[in-house]
């Protein structure tokens, strides 16, 4: 600052602490004058131009502003339905694994009533047959008494029978009796 004062001082006239005189206010004014024309012109012609650059630059900012909004109301909105597809199919998932136990359960059931009924007539059927057998062992074991008893009438009758000879045919027929009842 110092600088500047002194290089004024020397330019100055003598007797004024720097040059202004009226060739140096005109010319200040003239300049003055320039740069208000030029800005006023400057501004009528630039002014337009520039003011509609911006404006196209904000509305372009804008719809790209709305774009990303609307884009990303979409991605909610999709975000949202995929939830509650998510959420159906995991609904209708848990629905199809009860139906499938309740299926099963229902199923084992039924099996297991199925071979109870089906080991209790295998048992029937075995106590029907342990019934029939046993029948038909008292029908032979019948069969072969009467046998017995005929042929010992017939022995009877064919001896003359006294008493001794009774007794012992009665021994013997007894105990072939009884040795028939152990074999069978």
């Amino acid at each position: 600052m110092l600088t500047l004062t002194v290089f004024l001082t020397q330019a100055a006239p003598e007797g004024r602490l720097f040059g202004l005189d009226n060739q140096t206010v005109i010319q200040i004014a003239i300049q003055l004058f320039n740069a208000i024309v030029l800005a006023v012109a400057l501004s009528v012609i630039l002014y337009k131009p520039a003011k509609e650059f911006l404006r196209k630059r904000s509305d372009g900012i804008q719809s790209k502003i709305n774009e990303a909004e609307t884009a990303a109301a979409k991605a909610n909105e999709l975000i949202a339905e995929y939830e509650r597809k998510l959420k159906a199919i995991d609904q209708e998932r848990e629905k199809i694994l009860e139906e499938a136990r309740v299926k099963a359960y229902e199923e084992s059931k039924q099996m297991l009533a199925e071979a109870r009924q089906e080991a209790s007539e295998i048992k029937k059927r075995a106590m029907e047959s342990m019934a029939e057998e046993k029948k038909r062992l008292k029908e032979e074991a019948r069969l072969y008494i009467i046998e017995v008893a005929a042929a010992m009438a017939k022995k009877y009758l064919a001896e003359a029978i006294d008493d001794a000879v009774q007794e012992r045919i009665f021994e013997e027929t007894i105990a072939q009796l009884e040795e028939a009842q152990w074999r069978n």
